[in-house]
């Protein structure tokens, strides 16, 4: 439980910080906006390119990762099933529930989860790889398809979706990354320097960026997502995705020991703040992505614990 505490210590601190900051006003009341922008831009690309370029692409061959992956798109239908179904504009929402219900934080969570519970922060490589290269593309299409100007005539939008990588700077980045894995290639030394230093500013500036939302300002109306919309997807998240995991590695693919407690533990992270730095920069559902975010991570401490002791993790 321990381990737990000190891997969720850093999102409680960074975020109260930037609630902290809104209710102050020391940022300006365009803050939100422009540390998102940053995030989504700048720093997040910088922070996939450097982690996948580093990553040896073989690691999805582990059978662990099927088990994983099984649980996520299980928790992704149910998060669709959960979204709102009725009027053209619920494609946004409906595209933020799913990622809300499936796409866990395997980064600033699953690195430390790993080490500390599993005793080899190398599991969590696969986790990232498989969001970043498949979940993460496919997701950012539907929402830009779906959030972006309409535009007449079928060669249109396939002009549209094959220039999405180049318009997308997270897209762009996770592949960049994968081709300097795939090739061996490096960036000279003080490339490499700078790519490390913008990427590290990603997970701290969206939390930050999520503190922010949480904030309030006096006169407005607090905005609220659908209690069963939000109840359902972060039960999904929570407790669904792991479950579907377990059923998968135990039964169909027979995992035992570390790779059933590794499919197990990574399918139970929370939400990642990344959907709400993507609902946010889409205007898409954000409120729904926070609320997701914030009441997977407190309901994550429980779960994982449970999951660590039962599967006889560390």
């Amino acid at each position: 439980m321990a381990a737990l505490v000190s891997a969720f210590a850093p999102i409680w601190a960074l975020t109260a910080v930037g609630w902290l900051a809104g209710r102050t006003g020391l940022l300006g009341a365009d803050a939100e906006a422009v540390l998102g922008r940053f995030v989504f831009h700048v720093s997040m690309p910088a922070a996939l390119f450097t982690v996948v370029a580093r990553t040896d692409l073989a690691s999805f061959a582990d059978r662990w990762v099927l088990a994983f992956a099984a649980g996520t798109l299980a928790a992704s239908a149910l998060g669709l099933a959960a979204g709102p179904r009725a009027g053209r504009s619920a494609a946004e929402p409906r595209t933020v529930a799913v990622m809300a219900a499936g796409y866990v934080n395997s980064g600033n969570l699953g690195i430390p989860v790993a080490a500390q519970v599993l005793g080899d922060a190398s599991f969590a490589a696969p986790v990232l790889l498989f969001q970043v290269l498949l979940v993460t593309p496919v997701l950012l299409t539907v929402l830009d398809a779906s959030t972006g100007t309409a535009r007449p005539g079928r060669g249109a939008r396939l002009r549209r979706l094959a220039m999405l990588p180049l318009r997308n700077p997270v897209i762009l980045g996770a592949g960049l990354g994968a081709l300097f894995s795939a090739g061996g290639w490096h960036l000279p030394g003080p490339l490499a320097h700078s790519a490390d230093l913008l990427g590290a500013a990603a997970v701290p500036t969206a939390l930050v960026t999520l503190g922010l939302s949480l904030h309030t300002p006096p006169g407005a109306a607090a905005q609220r997502p659908d209690r069963g919309e939000l109840g359902v997807v972060v039960l999904v998240k929570t407790v669904g995705q792991p479950l579907a995991a377990l059923a998968v590695g135990a039964l169909l693919l027979h995992l035992r020991g570390p790779q059933l407690r590794a499919a197990v533990l990574m399918s139970a992270l929370p939400t990642a703040q990344n959907v709400y730095v993507y609902a946010r920069l889409y205007g898409a559902a954000p409120v729904l992505a926070r609320s997701a975010v914030l009441a997977s991570t407190v309901l994550s401490m429980l779960t994982l614990s449970v999951i660590a002791w039962s599967l006889g993790g560390g």
